[in-house]
């Protein structure tokens, strides 16, 4: 006959493991609402353009990623899961934004802004597209330095259209922080104080 192992479990121990369940059960739904209240804040800045010249909005929107990173805080965000394609929602980074800003300029408009990682192969390329055949692509190295740290060296840059590329020398090194990590989002913090919100593309980038 089978054995009903909750009944031979002390009751002080059975009250532990629900409490902790009830605990776990609390941070994911926090967790969820901060998420959501993050992406809605970001939802309509169009990738941070219009954040850009509203510091009312850009302290918000801070402010929501703070909430996720002390949710967050120490949980790990360096491991396979952080492989992915991710791409751009929203970014305080002003290189980044000035190239999606003044693509119109040069005939042409950006589109998905990606970062494709590889933990395995310690890779990190930065992907700015230009549809229908252009592409700024800038590799890099990578080492994890702590459970939500990664350490990064730029190697080489180029800028592509459909028959044509201009090489661009490397231009940097640094670290960023992965300060939120789940199925769908990533929210970071780097060595510069910018700020960046990207999802898990629907696609994989190939080179």
């Amino acid at each position: 006959m089978a054995t009903c192992l909750i009944c031979s479990i002390p009751i002080k121990a059975r009250t532990i493991h629900s409490s902790a369940a009830v605990s776990c059960s609390s941070i994911a739904a926090q967790s969820q609402s901060a998420k959501q209240n993050l992406l809605t804040l970001i939802s309509d800045q169009y990738r941070g353009l219009k954040t850009q010249k509203d510091p009312i909005k850009r302290a918000s929107i801070i402010r929501a990623i703070d909430e996720l990173a002390e949710l967050g805080k120490g949980t790990i965000t360096t491991d396979a899961s952080l492989s992915a394609t991710w791409r751009l929602l929203w970014t305080t980074e002003k290189e980044q934004l000035f190239i999606v800003e003044k693509a119109p300029l040069f005939g042409t408009k950006a589109g998905d802004v990606l970062q494709v990682i590889d933990v395995e192969n310690k890779t990190l390329n930065n992907v700015i597209t230009f549809p229908p055949h252009g592409v700024f692509f800038v590799r890099s190295t990578i080492e994890i330095a702590t459970s939500q740290r990664v350490n990064f060296r730029f190697t080489s840059a180029v800028l592509r259209g459909n028959n044509w590329k201009i090489p661009l020398p490397p231009f940097g090194q640094g670290w960023f922080e992965t300060v939120y990590l789940d199925d769908e989002i990533r929210v970071v913090k780097d060595i510069r104080e910018d700020y960046l919100v990207v999802d898990r593309a629907p696609y994989e980038w190939k080179e």
